[in-house]
């Protein structure tokens, strides 16, 4: 496989023109959409996005499941518009059932599926019409668009935007084919928070691109971090806090396979043996199976770990009910520009945008009865 940035950083002064042309074409496409020449829907209620600004290992999907799980807390009722990456759907809108099949349904939506049963998630790559359908059917409190930054045809109330320590260091401003940017550095004007992914130990450099970078845009920023906190096995048999001191090897279809090696090695206590990386999505086969218990069985027997968007497809195959699965939890680390923790911003942000709908429904009722 190529290594991509090396390629990027050789072919600079070719690639350098058609980013600054890309992100001049984005920028042209947000101007219309802002003075309405290109339409987008408006649901019904608080409308909240959670996207980023390149692509790729920034954590939507946790931060989606974060948002559920308060949500759940808080007795509002959700709706996850999605495109479904990769998903094959015999139908569109697809509803997305616990027990929904990954190739149609895709493996992030399925996950949130799974893991968060009161809300109702849509997968449809023309959200405006997959979240009209879900609004008239399930009248939400608010509605989730994931991967929604770039996704303009849906009209937002927050504008939640993740990064890398990547994005605000090296990759800064970088947009494609240049780098792994889809808009230039203006874009981030747009957004109502910053939340940056971290990964465990110091990251030279990230405190100053954060003080230079985001905090005069005077928007709030949070760190986060993916917390393991044990393991389970894939076909519901048994948890874990750990596996002793046995050893074992990873096995993931995730952009950074290099981020899942360390939280493991956090729980565990010690690196994997070995980490099979496939492609990101990966559509796992019984092949795959094969090769991956074969390499285990190399490493002494070792046992088997893989991320919990993989377990939604691999447990459907022969042979990985022993396989572990990672379970994990966002943690918020140091914040900027707010006083408040992530929860508690959100949670007050939500109820001010709240209210106005709440206001109309109130008079719609009222005029109806009248």
């Amino acid at each position: 496989m190529p290594n991509i940035p090396q390629l990027q950083r050789a072919l600079r002064p070719l690639l350098l023109p058609l980013g600054v042309l890309y992100a001049q074409v984005m920028r042209l496409r947000r101007w219309l959409y802002g003075r309405g020449a290109l339409s987008s829907w408006r649901p019904p209620c608080v409308c909240v996005s959670v996207g980023n600004i390149g692509w790729g290992g920034s954590g939507k999907t946790p931060l989606c499941g974060h948002i559920l799980r308060w949500a759940g807390k808080h007795e509002e009722h959700g709706v996850v518009l999605t495109r479904g990456y990769r998903a094959k759907p015999k139908r569109l809108p697809l509803l997305v059932t616990p027990g929904a099949d990954p190739a149609q349904a895709g493996d992030e939506p399925l996950l949130l599926a799974k893991t968060h049963r009161l809300a109702r998630v849509v997968v449809d790559p023309k959200r405006r019409r997959g979240g009209a359908w879900a609004c008239e059917r399930f009248d939400p409190d608010f509605v989730l668009l994931d991967d929604g930054f770039q996704h303009l045809p849906v009209a937002r109330d927050i504008d939640l935007v993740l990064l890398t320590p990547f994005d605000l260091l090296e990759g800064w401003g970088r947009v494609c084919p240049l780098g792994t940017w889809r808009e230039g550095a203006s874009a981030l004007d747009r957004a109502t928070a910053f939340l940056i992914k971290v990964v465990p130990g110091k990251q030279p450099g990230l405190a100053e691109a954060i003080e230079t970078r985001l905090k005069p845009k005077g928007k709030p920023v949070f760190t986060f971090a993916l917390k393991p906190k044990g393991l389970a096995r894939l076909d519901g048999s048994a948890r874990a806090r750990d596996l002793g001191s046995e050893g074992y090897v990873i096995a993931t279809g995730i952009a950074d396979p290099a981020q899942v090696a360390a939280t493991a090695a956090i729980l565990l206590g010690a690196e994997p043996r070995q980490v099979m990386a496939f492609a990101d999505h990966q559509a796992f086969t019984q092949a795959d199976v094969a090769k991956i218990r074969e390499a285990a069985q190399a490493e002494n027997g070792a046992h088997v770990v893989v991320t919990p968007k993989d377990a939604v497809k691999l447990r459907l195959l022969d042979g990985t009910g022993g396989f572990w699965t990672l379970r994990t939890e966002v943690r918020f680390g140091p914040k900027y520009n707010s006083d408040a923790e992530f929860d508690d911003w959100f949670a007050a942000r939500f109820d001010e945008l709240s209210e106005p709908h709440r206001q109309a429904y109130r008079e719609a009722m009222r005029k109806k009865l009248a």
